[in-house]
């Protein structure tokens, strides 16, 4: 204000000085001192209006400048309207500054948010929508754009939910049916409501599908489990019980030695193939630069086989008719990376089940084949009952058996396509099964190009074929 009012006293002490001068030069100079008086006080009183009128005129330039609150448009101000010009934009550009930053980090907030693996809905005081993230979207049905401000009581009309909300308890979470959840896929969501601010309402959903069905695995295969080794264990009991307590014919008492030798057998293949899922889940991965020859992992698999299936028949007038892929295609069909022992188990397992399904006399058919994008493919086709398609999502599932009578009559422990399902995994395999009832059963293994090295062994082929003819 100091510099202001100099500034005014400055342009009237000026003022008056022109008006005196003024009079002086044109004006009578016989004229008394008091009329030079007059005329100094008038350009005094002039000047001070012009310099008010200029003052004015630079202070509505500041204020509609303030009005649109547009940096880029700032006058050009001297004086103190020009120094308020500067301090003013430099506060507007910090106010901006502070403004962005603000947004920036709501921003990063909400991408943050955004990129949760769970959903996240954020509530006003009055329970209504503020901002959702697209997982809970997914999750509940909403719309972001179309459901903000509309209460979550409306659109989530899940009765379990309802009676949550409406408890006003939200101490613990609440495992409900996920909007997407369909008999054949079920999906269960965590929901628990956390309060924030002035009865602000943040939800969270997780979905806990993979969870619940884990725990369910984990029941169902202790109890499975239980079951399976109860039960031989239970006849060996009661034939010791009777082997101790009655005096028995020699004949009579050998067959009991052999039920039971033969359920002691059962359990010791049960406990085997626990035994071979636990080293399969807890081992390292197979190493892609240990190459195992197809032509001896096929012939060690055709002598297991043919062992087997003569055991299978020896009762029956006709064995099985087995088909293996002739030597020299197995010469051209190079190496696979991986274990050998796993391949092996993996490979075996499908043939015993190809032929404790297939009757005596059945037919089985072993292929393997190198397809045009350097993959190959692995498969054994059987002339069995075949299975219903309501199984095949399920047959490997540990212990899952389509008929569990007629597994236990086979010898099966209901865990071998588990085995073959970890193996063809870690060895980054597929596994595909086609089935038609009364048609029999294909089961193929699809092994990438990456895994599969095909190199010159065609010069192999006639030992191969002399190492048939020998077995």
């Amino acid at each position: 204000m100091g510099w202001r009012g100099f500034r005014l006293l400055a342009s009237q002490m000026a003022g008056a000085l022109l008006g005196w001068w003024l009079w002086t030069w044109f004006g009578d100079a016989r004229a008394s001192a008091a009329a030079q008086g007059v005329a100094a006080l008038s350009g005094a009183f002039v000047a001070g209006w012009i310099w008010w009128l200029a003052d004015s005129w630079n202070a509505m330039r500041l204020l509609s400048w303030l009005r649109q609150s547009e940096l880029t448009n700032a006058p050009d101000l001297n004086g103190i309207w020009g120094e308020a010009s500067v301090r003013m934009r430099r506060w507007l550009r910090q106010s901006v500054q502070q403004v962005q930053q603000g947004d920036q980090r709501l921003n990063d907030i909400l991408s943050a948010l955004q990129a949760s693996p769970n959903g996240v809905v954020l509530l006003d005081a009055e329970g209504r929508i503020e901002w959702c993230n697209q997982i809970a979207e997914r999750q509940f049905g909403f719309d972001a754009q179309r459901d903000v401000l509309q209460s979550l009581g409306n659109l989530v009309r899940d009765p379990e939910f309802s009676a949550y909300y409406a408890a006003q308890d939200f101490s613990r979470d609440l495992v409900m049916q996920g909007r997407e959840s369909t008999p054949s896929r079920p999906v269960r969501l965590s929901v628990q409501l956390y309060g924030y601010g002035e009865g602000r309402k943040l939800l969270l959903a997780r979905d806990v599908t993979a969870l619940e069905q884990a725990e369910a695995m984990r029941r169902d295969f202790v109890a499975n489990v239980s079951h399976e080794i109860r039960t031989p264990l239970t006849v060996l009991v009661g034939f010791v019980e009777t082997l101790q307590t009655l005096p028995l014919e020699p004949e009579e008492r050998n067959r009991y030695l052999g039920l039971m030798a033969q359920q002691a057998e059962r359990m010791q293949h049960l406990v085997e193939d626990l035994l071979a899922l636990s080293r399969l889940e807890g081992s390292p991965l197979p190493s892609a630069n240990e190459w195992v020859s197809v032509s001896h992992l096929m012939q060690r698999c055709e002598n297991e086989a043919r062992g087997l299936s003569a055991m299978l028949t020896r009762k029956q007038a006709q064995p099985h008719a087995l088909s293996f892929p002739p030597a020299d295609v197995l010469a051209e069909a190079g190496e696979v990376a991986g274990a050998s022992a796993e391949l092996q188990s993996a490979f075996s397992n499908l043939l015993a089940n190809a032929m404790r399904y297939t009757p005596a006399g059945g037919r089985i058919e072993v292929t393997w084949q190198t397809q045009p994008d350097g993959s190959a493919r692995f498969a054994v086709k059987d002339s069995g009952p075949g299975i219903d398609p309501k199984h095949l999502a399920r047959l490997t599932e540990r212990f899952y058996r389509v008929d569990r009578s007629r597994s236990r009559d086979t010898g099966g422990t209901g865990l071998g396509l588990a085995i073959v399902k970890h193996v063809l995994q870690r060895h980054g395999a597929k596994l595909g099964i086609a089935s038609t009832p009364g048609q029999g059963s294909e089961f193929s293994v699809t092994f990438p190009a990456s895994r599969i090295r095909v190199g010159t062994v065609a010069a192999q082929a006639p030992a191969l074929r002399a190492e048939r003819r020998a077995a």
